[in-house]
């Protein structure tokens, strides 16, 4: 397949574009100035693009390669790809779900513990020296807290088993009951999910019905004892009330993986000791890293094989 053209967006973690480079004829958008500067000598040779949850496949994009066939994207998440676009042409799209579950469903929690335990605080303390003159302040405790997990998918699922080894009552909204969720309580309303939840979790995935739907009311629900985490997508969350909650003491706290204009953060959020803030790095284990790059390559040699894709979103 080396004579196939493939486009990588961005670089990604792991030996994705090694493993791509050995097996199709690889071209990297990010050593050009544009798309339109790439399309001008290469259009006609690209038949592949390879995405992730930071890049892009919009429209424009998508119009400047011709024989484009397939869009498979490094993420569970496929909202930076025209939906529509491919559709209308014909292209297939895929993902990489499941490999990437627990380690997403892992941080949420690492991100809960961290806030409600103030570990990046308690940490600066000890490497500053001021443990020699005083005393740690009281935190508290996440075991038993009523966790409200907003979509649940296979990550959103993997996040309230979690919650519940830690004793937590696990509530859900999702858009609809799900058979499967034993003993999780269901909201149909994402308001009444937060009035009775001490931390929101955001795990659905983002769409034009779930963009904002983290907003105003629902932050004030919560209150300001209330933690929101977030490993979805951060328009999911109406950050400017976020962070108006968060500084005006509305809301108790944060810990944010995943922010509305990545990768630029409210310098807000930078100074508060309620809030705990990643760069999106959920999934970003060597060992999830390896597996979703080898089903990025596993997607399209089954494309170009004429065999099933593995994981098809479209």
């Amino acid at each position: 397949m080396k004579s196939v053209g493939v486009l990588m967006a961005i670089p990604m973690p792991s030996n994705l574009a090694e493993k791509l480079a050995n097996r199709f004829n690889l071209f990297k958008l990010w050593t050009y100035s544009s798309i339109e500067a790439f399309s001008e000598t290469h259009a006609d040779s690209v038949r592949a693009f390879v995405c992730d949850a930071k890049s892009c496949a919009d429209a424009k994009t998508i119009d400047s390669l011709p024989n484009l066939e397939i869009v498979s994207t490094n993420s569970v998440g496929f909202d930076k790809i025209d939906i529509g676009k491919c559709r209308e042409r014909g292209i297939r799209v895929t993902n990489t779900p499941d490999v990437l579950t627990d380690d997403v469903a892992d941080h949420a929690i690492g991100l809960a513990l961290a806030v409600f335990r103030k570990i990046p605080n308690s940490d600066g303390f000890v490497k500053n020296g001021l443990w020699k003159h005083s005393h740690y302040p009281l935190t508290t405790k996440f075991s038993g807290k009523e966790v409200g997990v907003v979509g649940l998918g296979r990550i959103g699922s993997a996040i309230a088993k979690r919650a519940a080894a830690f004793g937590c009552p696990v509530s859900y909204h999702s858009r609809s009951q799900k058979p499967e969720a034993g003993s999780y309580k269901y909201y149909p309303n994402i308001l009444d999910l937060a009035a009775n939840s001490q931390v929101l979790v955001v795990a659905c995935a983002l769409t034009e019905q779930t963009r904002h739907i983290v907003n105003r009311e629902v932050i004030d629900a919560l209150g300001p004892k209330g933690v929101i985490v977030n490993i979805g997508r951060g328009p999911i969350i109406d950050e400017l009330e976020l962070v108006s909650a968060l500084v005006e003491g509305r809301l108790g706290g944060a810990g944010l993986d995943v922010f509305e204009n990545e990768p630029d953060v409210p310098e807000e959020l930078l100074s508060l000791d309620n809030v705990v803030l990643t760069p999106h790095v959920a999934s970003d284990t060597e060992e999830t890293c390896k597996d979703m790059a080898d089903l990025v390559i596993a997607n399209l040699e089954a494309h170009f094989s004429g065999k099933p894709l593995l994981t098809p979103v479209l």
